[in-house]
C-alpha cells in the first residue's frame, strides 16, 4: 500500500494500535495527582476524563486545548500523518469547539526513516489541517526510536454552548456518527490479511473530520458528547455514564465498517480489546449467549473514531438527518440512557 520499502507499522513496538491508558488504570493515576483547584475560569480539567481541558477567556469565548498522537497504524506516511491529524482536532469537536490552530508533535527515529518519508507524514498532517480551516503554527520535533506523530490542537466555543461527556440525561438516546470495527481493521493490516475494500473503509473513516460537533453545540436537545476512540463504545459510554449517575443500554448490533463482522467473526482482534474488557467488564450486563465476538467489537478501539451524542429522543431523528447531510452516512442509534447505577446492559440484536 506504499512504495517505501520499510514498513512504518514494523517500526511501532506493538504495531503502533493508537490506543489510550485503559480508563481503570487512567483513574488511578488522576487520582493520585494533586488536585486543580482555586482556577474559576477553568471550565473542564482532568476529573470527568473528558475530551479536553477548557479555559473561559472571557463571558464569549473559552479556548479548548487537547493533545493527541500515537505510532504508525499504517504503513503510507502521508495516510499516518492525516489519520493522527485527523485523531488528535476529534476531542476539538467534541468538546463542541471550532479549531484555530495546531502544533506538531513529531518523534522520528533520524536515520531510519527517509527525509521524504517524514516529510510526508507531515504533510499529511497539515492537509488535515488545511481542510480544517488551520494553520500547523509550529511545534517540536525529537530522534526517537519510533515514529511518534501528533498534533496539540485548540479551539473556541462559547462557554454556555460547551459540550461535556458528564451532562447526559435520563431518558436521552445515544447515537454514533461513525461505524466501528477500526481497530479490527487495523489488526488484519498487520498480519496481512485485510483486502483493499477494507483498507479503504480504514482509511476513509479515520480521515473524516468530526465537523459535525460544531454544530452540535447549537443544536437543542444535545445534553453531552464524547468521541469514541481508544477505549471502545464501551467504555466512552461508561464514561458518560460515570458522569451523569445514569444506566446504559447499548445494542449489540452497531452498525460496522465494510468487512469488519467477516474478519471478527474469523478471530481477528487487538489486544487492546480484552484490556478494555479487562478494565471495565465488571460494569457490563450482557445476555450469555451473545457471541464473543459482538462484545469484542463493543470493545473494539477506535482510531479517531465518530462521536457519541445523547439527545433527547424527541430530536434524534433531525440530529439524524444533519449528520447524514453532513456526510456521517452510518450514523444510528446505538442505544440510550436511564436512571440508574452508572452500568451498561448490552441488548438484544434488534
Amino acid at each position: 500500500m506504499t512504495d517505501d520499502p520499510i514498513r512504518l507499522t514494523s517500526l511501532a513496538h506493538g504495531g503502533g494500535c493508537g490506543c489510550k491508558l485503559s480508563p481503570g488504570v487512567l483513574r488511578g493515576i488522576l487520582a493520585g495527582m494533586p488536585l486543580v483547584g482555586g482556577f474559576k475560569d477553568l471550565l473542564v480539567g482532568a476529573e470527568t476524563s473528558d475530551d479536553a481541558a477548557v479555559w473561559r477567556l472571557n463571558d464569549q469565548q473559552a479556548l479548548v486545548a487537547t493533545t493527541d498522537f500515537f505510532m504508525p497504524v499504517v504503513d503510507d506516511p502521508r495516510d499516518f500523518g492525516r489519520i493522527a491529524a485527523t485523531n488528535a482536532l476529534s476531542d476539538v469537536y467534541a468538546m463542541g469547539a471550532t479549531p484555530i490552530f495546531a502544533l506538531a508533535i513529531v518523534g522520528m527515529p533520524v536515520g531510519k526513516l527517509p527525509v521524504e518519508t517524514i516529510a510526508a507524514i507531515l504533510e499529511g498532517g497539515a492537509s488535515v489541517c488545511a481542510a480544517a480551516g488551520i494553520p500547523v503554527a509550529g511545534g517540536h520535533s525529537i530522534d526517537s526510536v519510533e515514529p511518534i506523530y501528533g498534533l496539540v490542537a485548540l479551539g473556541l466555543v462559547h462557554p454556555d454552548r460547551l459540550l461535556k461527556n458528564s451532562t447526559a440525561r435520563a431518558g436521552d438516546a445515544l447515537i454514533l456518527t461513525k461505524a466501528l470495527g477500526v481497530g479490527v481493521l487495523s489488526a488484519a493490516f498487520k498480519q496481512g490479511r485485510l483486502e483493499a475494500v477494507g483498507y479503504d473503509a480504514l482509511i476513509a473513516s479515520t480521515t473524516q473530520l468530526n465537523t459535525l460537533g460544531a454544530e452540535l453545540a447549537g443544536f437543542e436537545g444535545v445534553h453531552a458528547v464524547t468521541d469514541v476512540t481508544g477505549f471502545g463504545l464501551l467504555g466512552h459510554t461508561l464514561e458518560v455514564c460515570r458522569g451523569a449517575g445514569l444506566t446504559a443500554g447499548i445494542n449489540a448490533n452497531p452498525p460496522l465498517l465494510a468487512g469488519v463482522e467477516a474478519l471478527a467473526r474469523a478471530g481477528v482482534r487487538t489486544g487492546a480489546a480484552t484490556r478494555n474488557w479487562e478494565s471495565y467488564g465488571a460494569a457490563v450486563r450482557w445476555d450469555p449467549g451473545l457471541e464473543p465476538w459482538r462484545l469484542d467489537l463493543l470493545c473494539d478501539p477506535q482510531t479517531s473514531g465518530g462521536l457519541l451524542i445523547a439527545v433527547d429522543p424527541t430530536r434524534q431523528d433531525d440530529l439524524l438527518d444533519l449528520a447524514r447531510r453532513r456526510g456521517f452516512y452510518a450514523s444510528a442509534r446505538v442505544g440510550g440512557l436511564t436512571a440508574g447505577p452508572p452500568e451498561i446492559l448490552v441488548t438484544g440484536m434488534g
